[in-house]
């Protein structure tokens, strides 16, 4: 063992050996929940190498067996959508539609999807039929859940992924879809731009 995962288990705290093993995967999905998707691979790995355990997949059998964020967990099934959305709790239609999005991109490998493909996930979940799918979709694209793909379909944005993967807590998704939201200029800002420069050109000219 190296000095670095010597000094990172000393400063480990102590738990009770006797944890229940679904207790602590709970504990543990719940805090990869409110990690990066980019950042998960190097949080397990940094987890294989303090513990010294053996590698969870070689990366020649990468894409095969189950994955939940791209990481096998065990041979059993993944989390279901219904379970997902339940995890999740969306509070609108405009929200089940980024969390679905989200499924579709990260469990089902179909980061491009039409409005067909949510509400086919959606039946698939259990959930409550859709008031009005390509509504819901077009304003989740509006609110910057989702943006355009290739060929017409969408992908879920940035935000969109922050906000989703902060569920349930209502207060970090809200802070992370407004931190990862590009602010937009005022309509007022632009008008004032717009005059300035506008008046500057009329200055060059009498010159």
């Amino acid at each position: 063992m190296n000095p670095e995962q010597n000094v990172a288990q000393d400063s480990r705290p102590t738990f009770p050996v006797n944890v229940d093993v679904s207790v602590a995967m709970r504990r543990v999905m719940d805090i990869m929940d409110n990690v990066a998707p980019e950042d998960r691979q190097r949080l397990l790995q940094g987890l294989v190498s303090v513990y010294n355990l053996s590698p969870l997949i070689s990366s020649a059998d990468a894409g095969a067996g189950h994955k939940r964020e791209g990481i096998p967990f065990s041979d059993e099934k993944i989390v279901s959508p219904k379970e997902f959305l339940f995890q999740k709790r969306p509070q609108s239609d405009v929200e089940r539609v980024a969390a679905l999005a989200y499924y579709l991109t990260h469990y089902k490998d179909t980061p491009h999807f039409k409005t067909l493909d949510i509400s086919r996930l959606n039946t698939e979940a259990a959930q409550a039929k859709l008031s009005n799918a390509a509504y819901a979709v077009d304003n989740a694209t509006k609110q910057g859940y989702l943006v355009p793909a290739i060929k017409g379909n969408k992908q879920i944005s940035a935000a969109g992924e922050l906000f989703v993967g902060a569920l349930p807590d209502r207060e970090a998704a809200k802070q992370a879809m407004q931190t990862a939201r590009p602010k937009r200029k005022s309509k007022r800002g632009s008008q004032s731009k717009e005059k300035s420069l506008n008046n500057g050109d009329e200055v060059d000219q009498e010159t």
